[in-house]
């Protein structure tokens, strides 16, 4: 594949910065860090530009917060101003991100997503009577630097902009050249490309055609129990020799048992919920009614938060457990 050159004049371009203002401010446009930048946009958007063809950008001011579902995370906000850098950088390097990736790769990605990649795994589930799930052990915070930079060198020629993405990806680590900061555009970028080879690995070298990837959770299907063994063995030292990371323990079964996969356990002919997604869906919709009964919430409000949960339940058979909620 022939490697990008000549980007910095198209992402310092201003009509591009202006672009990713409006993307980086999109429903939070009140917010005082938004209202502050936009007081003086001419002239913070004229600074970006001036880092970005200078090569010096002003990267790695994070706001830390934790958020607890599904499980325990630290959030990494970046400044207002680095949240515009990611999307000027992202709005014309999108194109060759999505060059590289498979089509059965559904996270952060136009047109893809949670419940598409549900509908694909159904597929796979209903016609393979065994899987093999696979994840990396910590991954956002495992990712190794050396290696991301090295495979964004094989796609991106243009030095000035390897060296801003050198910039970003250096501005945080977890432990001394690895991690990145879960919440930033182009974090998710970098760490859907980080597994981008190991997906054309599954595919094109071990023959997989039933493969699903959602950011690090993966699965393979396939007829023979034994073959799935094999690939396991192959795709950790894959992992493990050119990724620099490990796997969590596999879980090699049986279709018919069901198949844990993005909150809901998929069965060949039915989608439930799992006991713990139960748990959090019955959590979250009680904490909604307790702000909305102690008129904590606006009726809006609370409808905001109750909507996607009510969607979550409609991809999978939760009548019972429907009737369940509102009986109690």
């Amino acid at each position: 594949m022939k490697r990008a050159n000549h980007l910095i004049e198209r992402i310092s371009d201003p009509d591009n910065l202006r672009l990713a203002c409006w993307k980086a401010a999109k429903g939070k446009r009140h917010a005082a860090e938004i209202l502050r930048y936009a007081e003086n946009l001419d002239k913070n958007l004229l600074l970006l530009r001036e880092q970005i063809r200078s090569g010096e950008v002003d990267v790695g001011n994070y706001r830390y917060f934790k958020v607890y579902e599904p499980k325990e995370r630290q959030i990494c906000a970046s400044a207002f101003r680095e949240q515009v850098l990611h999307h000027a950088v992202m709005n014309v390097c999108h194109e060759h991100f999505e060059r590289v990736q498979v089509f059965d790769s559904y996270a952060s990605r136009p047109g893809k997503g949670v419940h598409a990649a549900l509908r694909r795994a159904q597929d796979f589930t209903r016609w393979n009577p065994w899987f093999l799930k696979l994840d990396v052990k910590k991954f956002f915070d495992s990712v190794h630097h050396d290696t991301l930079k090295v495979q964004l060198a094989r796609m991106f020629k243009d030095y000035a902009l390897l060296d801003i993405f050198g910039q970003i990806i250096d501005s945080y680590q977890t432990a001394p050249g690895r991690g990145l900061p879960i919440g930033n555009l182009s974090s998710q970028y970098f760490a859907n490309h980080f597994l981008a080879g190991l997906d054309h690995y599954i595919k094109e070298q071990l023959g997989f055609r039933a493969y699903v990837r959602y950011m690090d959770d993966m699965v393979l299907w396939h007829k023979d129990w034994e073959t799935l063994k094999v690939a396991r063995r192959s795709i950790a030292v894959y992992v493990e020799e050119e990724l620099s990371c490990t796997l969590k323990p596999p879980l090699l079964n049986k279709t018919a048992r069901g198949l844990p996969f993005l909150g809901y356990l998929l069965f060949p002919h039915k989608t439930r919920l799992t006991r713990q997604s139960q748990r959090r869906f019955i959590r979250k919709i009680k904490y909604v009614e307790e702000q909305y009964y102690s008129g904590a919430w606006s009726e809006a409000r609370c409808q905001r938060h109750a909507l996607p949960l009510l969607a979550f339940l409609q991809h999978a058979d939760a009548k019972r457990f429907q009737k369940k909620i509102i009986l109690e």
